[in-house]
């Protein structure tokens, strides 16, 4: 059976905040059966293997979504034996997805094994798709000629005013929309938590919550 990898964050914690953060689960959980009844293996990874933080107010009722729903008890052997980044080879995978959550903007969009691991995707021509906070996972990466993997690529993400409207602007490390803008990224976005995901080539990403969905099925166009 062809083998999809999704790497969620290690990351529980909201900066200074005294909060709590990580995956936000329906980002996870809607990809996640798409891909199943898809037919496709789902491997979950982690930069620290094991059990992965959940942001608590992503399961939270006016959170929810079926798919969280359907998720059920399946979370505690899914999400709480993920396994170690480091352990993956793009090799073994015909894709590659990030959830999002707060969490990667701490630890996914600096950790240079996540990086590498990347750069081998790209490098054999494999889709990768990215969600909401999902996309600060493509930041470290470089093409061969030391450019930004995201420079003059169309890309979407959590957008700076969907940021400023959680009220998490100055708590979190940079502002994706920004920091994509920066790196020469042709950043695009659509109404604040409204659907918006768009491809460029083999590069998918998805701008909130909303968008899990249709970032996992031009995902799946891709690998048809």
């Amino acid at each position: 059976m062809k083998k999809i990898l999704m790497v969620v964050t290690s990351h529980g914690s909201l900066g200074d905040s005294g909060h709590e953060t990580g995956l936000w689960m329906e980002e996870f959980t809607t990809p996640y059966y798409a891909f199943l009844d898809a037919g496709f293996e789902v491997t979950v990874a982690s930069p620290a293997g094991g059990c992965v933080p959940i942001d608590p107010k992503s399961m939270q009722p006016e959170n929810s979504s079926p798919s969280v729903c359907r998720f059920g008890e399946a979370g505690e052997t899914v999400l709480g034996k993920t396994v170690r980044l480091a352990d993956c080879r793009a090799a073994d995978f015909v894709a590659l997805f990030y959830p999002g959550g707060h969490g990667p903007m701490w630890d996914l969009a600096a950790d240079p094994v996540n990086a590498a691991l990347l750069e081998e995707f790209v490098a054999q021509d494999k889709p990768v798709a990215a969600v909401c906070h999902g996309p600060a996972a493509l930041l470290a990466a470089r093409m061969p000629d030391g450019s930004a993997l995201v420079r003059g690529r169309k890309v979407t993400g959590f957008s700076d005013s969907e940021e400023i409207l959680v009220g998490l602007n100055r708590i979190v490390p940079f502002l994706l929309e920004d920091r994509l803008r920066k790196l020469g990224a042709e950043y695009r976005k659509g109404g604040d938590w409204s659907e918006f995901a768009i491809a460029d080539g083999k590069l998918v990403t998805g701008q909130n919550p909303q968008s899990a969905g249709k970032t996992a099925e031009l995902l799946l166009k891709l690998l048809r």
